[in-house]
């Protein structure tokens, strides 16, 4: 199998479904906007500051790993630094052709400063807006419930996701410590998502094992599962998960970062694509995890052993599993499987083909229409 460059892969076009906004900022914007707020940090410079943060380095669990929120959450706080962090991770994605992305975070974790919730939620949606107008890529928003923090304030987290349905908010998921702190707990922000049909997404089987993949599933109501690596320990419900089409969000680097994996080729994600899993591969947290989904796909590809064969039915699989209407997948489909045509084994890129398809998606699609949004008074 030749081995492709990093840089063919940037050139992919591909999905991020599973991407917090908390954790994904450019350290550069961190350090201006504690400058602006006259916040304290642990580092006045960027490899300082990067190496308070741990980016890329193996933590050896999930608390340590979250440890690292503590400081992004510090700078932002405010509806202009929320608006700036969100355009520019749509712009970073874009740079790499990231087409479509789901965007998660919790509003709750936002109101330090006296913000409402509705007004962390229509800022980040204006963000992402203006960087499809400007960037051409198109993101939605998945609103999360913390597991070791109330069950209520999940409920309202869910009651948020149900107020914007439509309107830039796409679906419900459960972050946070995995240990001890079980997604049933919150079942009745669950309950009041699933019964405003409206798509919930779990993180499970990271920092726990199956147990947790089946009652995200069976008493959750999930239709994906954030991480998923430990659902190879239990193979009756791994076979379900294929059997059902459930997708998993795999962010190998992150996995490893977290311990939940010891090294990048142990990785399961191949065994569940060769099972016939939808796996797809995303970032997790792009500062935290110092990585692209061009970064994750190529190390699939150079340290898991995927071939392009392989990565492409991933990059399929991306947005056969988003949560957007089907037509809308369908229309991305459509597109993205002629372009994937284009990538051929050998390392080389018909750029004409490119060109003509370009062409073609330039003049049958525009940008799309901004979300409509709920106004509160000041």
């Amino acid at each position: 199998m030749t081995e492709l460059p990093l840089s063919f892969f940037e050139r992919l076009p591909k999905t991020d479904l599973h991407v917090h906004l908390d954790g994904s900022l450019r350290l550069e914007t961190i350090l201006e906007l504690a400058s602006e707020q006259g916040v304290t940090l642990p580092a006045t410079d960027v490899p300082g500051l990067r190496d308070a943060i741990h980016a890329g380095e193996n933590t050896g669990s999930l608390v340590k790993y979250l440890e690292a929120f503590a400081i992004t959450l510090k700078v932002l706080q405010t509806k202009e630094a929320l608006y700036r962090v969100a355009y520019e991770l749509a712009e970073d994605a874009a740079a790499e052709n990231v087409r479509y992305m789901e965007v998660r975070y919790s509003p709750m974790l936002h109101t330090e400063q006296g913000l409402r919730l509705t007004e962390v939620v229509e800022t980040v949606i204006r963000g992402l807006h203006d960087a499809e107008l400007d960037h051409g890529i198109e993101s939605r928003l998945i609103l999360c419930g913390i597991r070791n923090i109330s069950p209520e304030h999940s409920l309202e987290m869910a009651e948020l996701v149900v107020a914007y349905k439509g309107r830039g908010v796409v679906g419900f998921d459960l972050a946070g410590a995995e240990y001890d702190h079980p997604a049933k707990d919150h079942h009745e922000a669950f309950s009041l998502v699933r019964r405003n049909n409206i798509n919930v997404t779990i993180h499970a089987g990271e920092a726990y094992g199956p147990p947790s993949i089946a009652q995200a599933l069976h008493v959750c109501g999930a239709h994906r599962i954030g991480h998923g690596c430990r659902l190879r320990e239990d193979g009756d419900l791994l076979h379900y998960v294929v059997d059902h089409r459930i997708p998993l969000e795999c962010c190998p680097s992150s996995n490893v970062q977290t311990g939940a994996i010891t090294s990048l080729p142990s990785h399961p994600l191949r065994l569940y694509l060769n099972l016939g899993a939808r796996v797809t591969i995303n970032t997790d947290n792009r500062l935290i995890t110092d990585t692209t989904v061009s970064k994750e796909l190529w190390l699939a590809h150079t340290q898991i052993g995927l071939s392009l064969r392989d990565i492409k039915q991933i990059i399929l699989n991306g947005f056969k599993s988003s949560f957007l209407p089907f037509h809308e997948k369908r229309r991305f489909l459509a597109v993205i499987a002629k372009q994937l045509d284009a990538f051929s084994e050998d390392g080389t890129i018909d750029e004409e083909l490119l060109r003509s398809l370009s062409q073609q998606a330039a003049h049958g699609h525009g940008h799309s229409t901004p979300p409509t949004l709920v106004v509160t008074s000041s």
